[in-house]
């Protein structure tokens, strides 16, 4: 539905501008008496490249808004993907922001905080009026970047930067009506599952180690001693059988033993935890790879995504991560 100037309505038109995905800043200033004063903004855009300037805009009715019009100097962070608690703190009134923080600048300057995916230091240029909101120009003094993702907001919510991918098909498209194409999700995990693994088929050779050996020995480097019954809740995922037979071949080749502490419960011996560390150190190489050929921000987005996808198809398998009290 179309709407105009006369009729619009204001949370629909908020909704509208919501589909622009924007950057998440903090701007920090300091007041008169020398308090540090933050809010979370997305109104930051650039002005010019000589002289460098930005912009951004704060609400008429803010309560912090008489501080940075009196402010000659301020900072504007550009928050990393690991920062969105930072955000809704500072989007926050009524507390110390700053509690706990450590900042990287002295207390006469405005605060700068730390592990921002760029931050700029600004004097203030112009002031204007912009309806509800003063608009502030600022003249940028200096700044500095850092490689980790940015965090995005869109439609009401955070998100994460990725560029798009390129097709993967070394052949002509297939017919769009066909059942089976690069473009089916389940097709696309198993075929990054499968080529993940190949790295690490060498190592597991060496060892003698089959899939199945490896499943049940990174489960148990992550949490031990575990029964047999708790073993194959774990594992129930992965499809394969884990059961008496395949753990008696763990205990012949050395790699698991029963735990004194708890009888009936297995845990690591000394080769085991050798073995499986060797093979994930080799994962950890091959993931270090694959991060640098992605890109610290796409790696970022497929964390998440795949995150999002176990969520939505999980039938209720036991956490293997415990949160921390």
């Amino acid at each position: 539905m179309q709407s105009t100037a006369a009729t619009y309505d204001p949370k629909d038109f908020r909704r509208a501008l919501g589909m622009f995905g924007t950057g998440v800043t903090i701007v920090t200033t300091r007041a008169a008496d020398g308090e540090p004063v933050g809010i979370t903004a997305n109104s930051f855009n650039s002005v010019s490249l000589e002289p460098p300037m930005v912009l951004w805009s704060l609400a008429k009715n803010a309560r912090s808004l008489p501080v940075f019009q009196a402010a000659q100097t301020w900072n504007v962070h550009i928050l990393s993907n690991e920062q969105e608690a930072l955000s809704n703190r500072f989007a926050r009134a009524g507390e110390d922001k700053f509690a706990g923080l450590a900042l990287d600048s002295h207390e006469q300057h405005a605060p700068l905080l730390p592990d921002c995916t760029a931050r700029f230091q600004c004097k203030t240029a112009f002031q204007y009026d912009g309806g509800d909101h003063i608009i502030f120009v600022g003249e940028v003094t200096g700044y500095d970047t850092n490689p980790h993702p940015p965090l995005l907001y869109v439609t009401g919510g955070y998100a994460l930067a990725s560029r798009k991918s390129a097709a993967i098909a070394t052949e002509p498209a297939a017919d769009t009506d066909t059942a089976y194409s690069e473009n089916l999700v389940g097709y696309l995990m198993g075929r990054a599952h499968f080529q993940f693994l190949h790295g690490l088929r060498q190592p597991m050779a060496r060892f003698g180690m089959t899939d199945a050996d490896f499943y049940v020995l990174s489960l148990l480097s992550i949490r031990q001693p575990q029964s047999p019954t708790e073993i194959a809740a774990h594992m129930a995922y992965t499809g394969t059988d884990i059961g008496t037979v395949a753990l008696q071949s763990l205990i012949r080749k050395g790699w698991v033993q029963e735990c004194p502490q708890q009888p009936e419960s297995l845990q690591l011996t000394p080769q085991g935890n050798e073995a499986i560390l060797h093979v994930l150190a080799a994962a950890k190489a091959v993931e270090s790879d694959l991060i640098g050929s992605l890109g610290e921000m796409e790696a970022a987005t497929l964390r998440n995504l795949l995150k999002k996808s176990i969520a939505a198809t999980d039938p209720g398998l036991p956490k293997l991560w415990q949160a921390k009290a």
